[in-house]
């Protein structure tokens, strides 16, 4: 058995501490240096979690760079430039600086899809937001069938947008759309949708707000189950009509949730093509012709495409959608400071 003593200092007095040596191991001098660090193995562990997260960010990095970063740059270098097909093919297009900018901007069809763009986004969005809020309550007070009925309404959601469209266009037809025969039923003469001028852009909006509502309502919706109903419980004690609870609690607490689905709805809004070109292709004339059909036009749809200035056009709605979204993040910033 390995006896312990008390250790003494270099005079042999006692400091009455008593050094122990574990069984197993060799007596080690009291004098002796610590054992050194391990320092290039803890320098390696330290590396590996950094190249672990690069690795787990390079997917998106590339994803970000090839289908974001590079056509931005693209969309960017064909604005600045004559990129006519020729040129398109041979690579020597002319530089133009802003030379498009103002030619779009001055030119006449840009006061007409401008206020079309304004009326087609915000009409469609708060509409949109306003029947989808109001189905989102009504089902939020479940009872039977709910679910199925809410099912039922996501349908034009899942829909694909071509047979959407080409179903709106057959139901406004002015001659056999099944629109114009309930009309007729109720003595209203026959109205010409998608053929008139003052009813193209109402007649597009009308099939936008049928197909964005299905998103405000799952979005809203799950908005309304974070709500704890112990708020609507006390609200019912206090005495609260059903009006007052929706705009004291209701609508407050969905303010978040809100702000997001707007914005989405907007951005979406902004880039509304295929639903417009398939009922009215931006006609007749430019009655019904937004920015992003008229970027679509001038790419694809005259047969002489003219990619610069519907690169031009693309690159405005780009920043309409920045500056809302913007706006968006300083409300939110505020908002929470506050």
């Amino acid at each position: 058995m390995r006896s312990t003593s008390p250790k003494t200092s270099g005079d042999g007095a006692s400091d009455g501490r008593v050094a122990t040596t574990p069984p197993g191991q060799p007596d080690r001098p009291a004098n002796a240096p610590p054992d050194a660090p391990a320092a290039p193995a803890r320098r390696s562990r330290l590396r590996e979690p950094r190249w672990a997260a690069f690795a787990f960010i390079a997917p998106l990095l590339a994803y970000l760079t090839i289908f974001y970063a590079y056509p931005l740059y693209r969309n960017i270098e064909l604005s600045l430039h004559d990129y006519t097909p020729r040129a398109f093919v041979m690579g020597n297009p002319e530089f133009l600086g802003l030379a498009n900018y103002v030619d779009v901007v001055t030119s006449d069809a840009f006061g007409l899809a401008l206020r079309n763009t304004a009326l087609f986004t915000f009409v469609s969005i708060a509409a949109q937001y306003t029947i989808g809020l109001a189905l989102a309550v009504f089902f939020h007070n479940n009872f039977r069938l709910s679910g199925l009925l809410r099912g039922m309404f996501l349908i034009p959601w899942l829909l694909p947008l071509i047979v959407s469209a080409s179903t709106w266009s057959w139901m406004l037809n002015s001659e056999n759309g099944i629109v114009n025969s309930v009309l007729e039923s109720f003595g209203i003469g026959q109205i010409n949708w998608l053929t008139s001028p003052d009813w193209a852009l109402t007649s597009v909006i009308i099939a936008n707000i049928w197909l964005g509502i299905p998103f405000n309502l799952v979005i809203l919706y799950a908005g309304l189950q974070n709500i704890s109903k112990d708020l609507y419980e006390a609200a019912a004690l206090d005495g609260a009509t059903v009006w007052q609870q929706f705009w004291r609690i209701t609508f407050p607490l969905l303010r978040p949730v809100s702000a997001v689905t707007l914005l989405l709805g907007l951005i979406y809004t902004l880039k509304v093509v295929d639903v417009i070109w398939i009922m009215t292709t931006g006609g007749p004339g430019n009655s019904s012709t937004t920015l992003a059909i008229w970027s679509y036009r001038e790419a694809f749809g005259t047969g002489q495409p003219e990619f610069s200035p519907a690169a031009t056009v693309g690159n405005l709605l780009i920043v309409i959608a920045l500056v809302f979204g913007s706006v968006h993040l300083y409300l939110q910033r505020r908002q929470e400071r506050t």
